[in-house]
């Protein structure tokens, strides 16, 4: 693994970005340079960046601005903005500036060894950060892998063994008046009983990893879920899925099947809903999952008391199959139910609407 990584600086003049770059040399880091707010989040869409150094004062968008649109993006909640200003700062400036997303200031002058201790604090905790997510990630596509293997060996050798025995009742089913009638019914029994193991190794194999998803994709692997959760909860269940899917990779088509097999496993223990409806939207840049219940709504999510303690491993996993992906999990509840929304970006290019119209007529201003 490339232990660089990359450190984004914003500024508009080119003979402080020279600066910076200078005095950042010695942390071996890879350093992109951009002079715009709108350049710095057009960087952002499709470089991994680790922390953001940027000016206070730009002409158009300023960098107060730029940072409340940084954060505004789903995608940037928590990247660290280290403000750089040549101004006297004061308290009002600084809690704007931390309302909008910066973690420290740096006045000019720019004292070398202080800046580049700044940014080697953020360049650290983002490198820890990333060998966390990354053993995240094996893990569950270990796990995956394992979950593959058992629902194979299920269905080809239990579900077969299981099948033999199925067929051997069939052949004696004839014979069963030379057994008498109680060998006859325990016969019966056995049959049905075979039956019913069958059509839960069946289901088991399938909830573990469904085939359809590897043979004929995610739209039909989804129907049949769906179909079947509704049959098993009793919960009348609403799919709204486009036909077809562009530039969605087989992971990415279980990360979303996942999503929606965790939320709807959640509705069925925790919501006490009779319905629930699934919405899956393609757009430009993105796609959007969207599962939604009428249950009695997550209480501690309601009032701002819900921890990363209670959100429990299949929330947290949502969360990291998706963080793959650069995608985000919003939860909405209330006393009417919870909605669920995962966001799968498709696209590095900056879709339509992306900036807010003020942001845009400020930088035709500059």
């Amino acid at each position: 693994m490339d232990d660089t990584i990359n450190i984004l600086l914003v500024d508009d003049n080119p003979s402080k970005l020279l600066t910076y770059e200078a005095m950042l040399s010695e942390l071996g880091e890879n350093l992109v340079k951009t002079n715009s707010g709108m350049q710095a989040f057009e960087q952002l869409l499709k470089t991994d960046i680790a922390v953001v150094l940027m000016d206070v004062s730009m002409p158009g968008m300023d960098g107060f601005e730029t940072a409340q649109m940084i954060h505004e993006h789903p995608r940037f909640h928590n990247l660290p903005i280290i403000f750089v200003s040549g101004i006297l700062v004061s308290d009002l400036d600084r809690i704007k500036g931390y309302r909008y997303g910066a973690v420290d200031y740096v006045s000019v002058p720019v004292v070398p060894e202080l800046l580049r201790a700044k940014v080697k604090v953020f360049a650290d905790l983002y490198r820890k950060t990333r060998e966390l997510e990354l053993l995240n990630n094996r893990i569950i596509t270990l796990r995956d892998d394992e979950r593959r293997q058992i629902a194979r060996e299920l269905h080809d050798s239990v579900g077969q063994l299981l099948a033999g025995i199925s067929m051997n009742n069939s052949l004696l089913k004839p014979q069963c008046d030379l057994l008498g009638r109680d060998a006859a019914k325990l016969l019966a029994e056995n049959t049905a009983l075979v039956e019913e193991a069958i059509k839960q190794i069946r289901t088991i194999s399938h909830l573990l990893h469904p085939p359809l998803l590897d043979e004929a994709g995610l739209v039909s692997a989804l129907r049949c879920y769906v179909e079947g959760f509704s049959q098993r909860s009793n919960i009348l269940v609403t799919l709204d899925i486009p036909e077809t899917f562009s530039g969605l990779s087989k992971d990415m088509e279980l990360c979303i099947f996942r999503v929606v097999q965790e939320c709807l496993a959640n509705v069925h223990r925790h919501a006490n809903s009779p319905t629930a409806g699934i919405r899956v939207q393609q757009g430009e840049s993105s796609l959007h999952v969207e599962v939604e219940d009428a249950g009695k709504g997550i209480s501690a999510l309601q009032h701002g008391t819900l921890t990363p303690a209670q959100t429990g491993v299949g929330l947290r996993g949502m969360r990291e199959r998706l963080r793959q992906f650069g995608g985000t999990l919003q939860i909405h509840s209330n006393d009417n139910g919870t909605r669920v929304i995962a966001v799968l970006p498709t696209s590095l290019t900056i879709p339509p609407g992306s900036f807010p119209p003020a942001v845009l007529d400020n930088a035709n201003r500059g």
